[in-house]
């Protein structure tokens, strides 16, 4: 099979069915087990374990960084390992005050509360939480105008453990109730490369050294995305090899999934096309970048434009988005004299264009 109908077979297994399940299969089920955070596994196993030696509930965990670094592995880790049951929510399920009440009431003694994306839970429903997280009781509002009545609730001790991408975005009457607090790094490729190893014995891969070390050095030091690879790549070798994932057969699956080198994918690269070829490099607000790529702003914002700037490709500046030279080159293009160099820091470019600094707007 071959051409146009080895490309439909392919494609046709990016979505996998069971791909949900095989993310769960994959988690970490004890600390031990857990690759990576190295300081936050060690912080988090003090707790746990000093709340376990009292005989008690520990204090309330806050989790942060960006997404996939494995926020809601540990969450279940917690629980594993106090012998807990584990209630998952999300911060934007939390409408009301009467969704928490209701969640919060069926605790049973012990049990580990996870809201993922915490930060966006709705005011009433978090105003209720403090109360809930310090005292363990809820006042329940019956009724309206007058006539309403407050009823307490008692709360069996629980553990809240919360996720968020954004710990910014927390108020800090919510951000100081929790006893310990920790945030997640990028991983290093030679963490990926474990990563990827455990997963892809779980899932029985043949998965060569070299080819690790590939998947891992485009994941973007996120184990999300290079699980999601090592699937990706799985599919490739079955299809059109003998099932085993060595270096060559990942780099040509990772070519037709649109993954280059550095982790940048087909946005990420349309992105930098705009901005470079489009705009000349900027300055250029974010909404006429997602315009010229036909996106939302919000998804080149929050999707495209973190892992950018974190490859020294793309600087924030108060006129917009500028492109550094590493962009440039990355194009297979000539950077023009005075681009941003990511080693120089802004100050390079900022002599070149004295303006480009200058104070005022948010370059949206």
């Amino acid at each position: 099979m071959t051409g146009a109908a080895d490309d439909a077979e392919l494609l046709a297994a990016m979505s996998v069915p069971g791909d949900s399940e095989l993310d769960n299969s994959l988690r970490p089920k004890a600390l031990g087990d857990f690759i990576g955070q190295a300081k936050v596994r060690e912080q988090l196993e003090l707790v746990l374990h000093a709340a376990r030696n009292r005989g008690r509930t520990p204090d309330h965990i806050l989790l942060s960084g960006p997404p996939g670094l494995g926020k809601t592995s540990l969450a279940m880790i917690v629980a594993a390992e106090l012998g807990a049951a584990i209630r998952i929510t999300s911060g934007p399920a939390l409408e009301r005050a009467g969704d928490l009440a209701a969640m919060l009431s069926n605790l049973v003694e012990g049990d580990v509360l996870f809201i993922d994306e915490i930060h966006r839970i709705a005011r009433p429903a978090e105003e209720m939480l403090y109360l809930a997280m310090e005292d363990f009781r809820v006042d329940v509002v019956v009724g309206k105008g007058p006539g309403a009545t407050s009823i307490p609730l008692d709360v069996a001790p629980f553990t809240l453990v919360g996720a968020t991408t954004r710990s910014g975005a927390l108020t800090g009457p919510l951000r100081d109730r929790f006893g310990f607090t920790a945030h997640m790094e990028f991983y290093e490729p030679e963490e990926l490369v474990r990563v990827l190893r455990r997963s892809a014995s779980i899932l029985g891969i043949d998965l060569s050294d070299d080819a690790a070390a590939e998947v891992a050095g485009r994941s973007r030091g996120t184990p999300r995305i290079a699980n999601r690879l090592l699937r990706r790549v799985r599919d490739y070798a079955e299809v059109r090899g003998d099932g085993t994932v060595d270096l060559s057969g990942a780099r040509a699956a990772l070519a037709v999934y649109d993954v280059d080198d550095l982790g940048l994918d087909r946005l990420d690269r349309a992105v930098l096309g705009a901005l470079v070829r489009g705009f000349g490099g900027g300055p250029v607000g974010v909404s006429t970048l997602a315009v010229a790529v036909g996106e939302e702003p919000a998804t080149v914002e929050e999707v495209c434009e973190p892992f950018l700037v974190r490859a020294g490709m793309v600087a924030r500046t108060p006129r917009g988005r500028v492109a550094t030279a590493a962009a440039w080159a990355h194009l297979g293009l000539t950077p023009p004299a005075g681009a941003l160099h990511p080693g120089l820091g802004v100050r390079a470019r900022e002599d070149a264009d004295p303006t480009l600094f200058e104070g005022g707007g948010s370059g949206a």
